[in-house]
C-alpha cells in the first residue's frame, strides 16, 4: 500500500464515556496528517536534489536506458506522494472545518481505528466495500 505511515504512533485510547471527534481526537489526528505530510515532503525534496545530483551521461545506452527507466520509476513514485499530499491538505481542512471522521456516503462515525490506519479515509467500511465491489463490476 502506498498510504502508509512512516513514523509510528501512539494510538489513541478514547476515554469510557468520551465524545466521538472531541478536540483531542481531531488535535490527535491533526498531528499524524502533518507528521505524514512532512515525510512526505521530505522524501520528495530529498529525490528531486538526488536526481539533479545523479544526472550522468552514460556512453553505453543500456546504462543511459537503464537511468531513465529508474528515474522515470522514482518521478511516478513522487507524484504519487504529490497526490497524497493534496488529499492530506484536503483532509486537514475536513478536521478544521469539523466535518472529519464522518462517512461522506452515509454520515456515520467512520471509526477511530479505521482512521488511525488509514487518516485520510472518508467513507466508513461499509460504504466503501460496496463502492469497491461497483469499481469491480465496471471494470469487467
Amino acid at each position: 500500500m502506498a498510504e502508509t505511515l512512516t513514523k509510528t504512533f501512539t494510538p489513541y485510547q478514547p476515554k469510557p464515556d468520551e465524545e466521538y471527534m472531541n478536540k483531542n481526537q481531531l488535535n490527535h489526528f491533526r498531528a499524524i496528517l502533518n507528521n505524514w505530510k512532512s515525510d512526505l515532503s521530505h522524501d520528495i525534496d530529498k529525490t528531486v536534489h538526488t536526481m539533479q545530483d545523479e544526472v550522468t551521461m552514460f556512453a553505453d545506452p543500456n546504462d543511459r536506458a537503464s537511468q531513465e527507466s529508474d528515474m522515470a520509476l522514482e518521478l511516478r513514485n513522487r507524484d504519487r506522494e504529490r497526490k497524497l499530499i493534496k488529499k492530506i491538505d484536503e483532509t486537514l481542512r475536513n478536521i478544521d472545518a469539523d466535518e472529519y471522521g464522518y462517512c461522506e456516503g452515509c454520515g456515520v462515525e467512520i471509526g477511530l481505528k479505521r482512521l488511525e490506519a488509514r487518516p485520510t479515509a472518508t467513507l466508513c467500511i461499509d460504504c466503501k466495500t460496496l463502492d469497491e465491489m461497483r469499481e469491480r463490476q465496471v471494470a469487467k
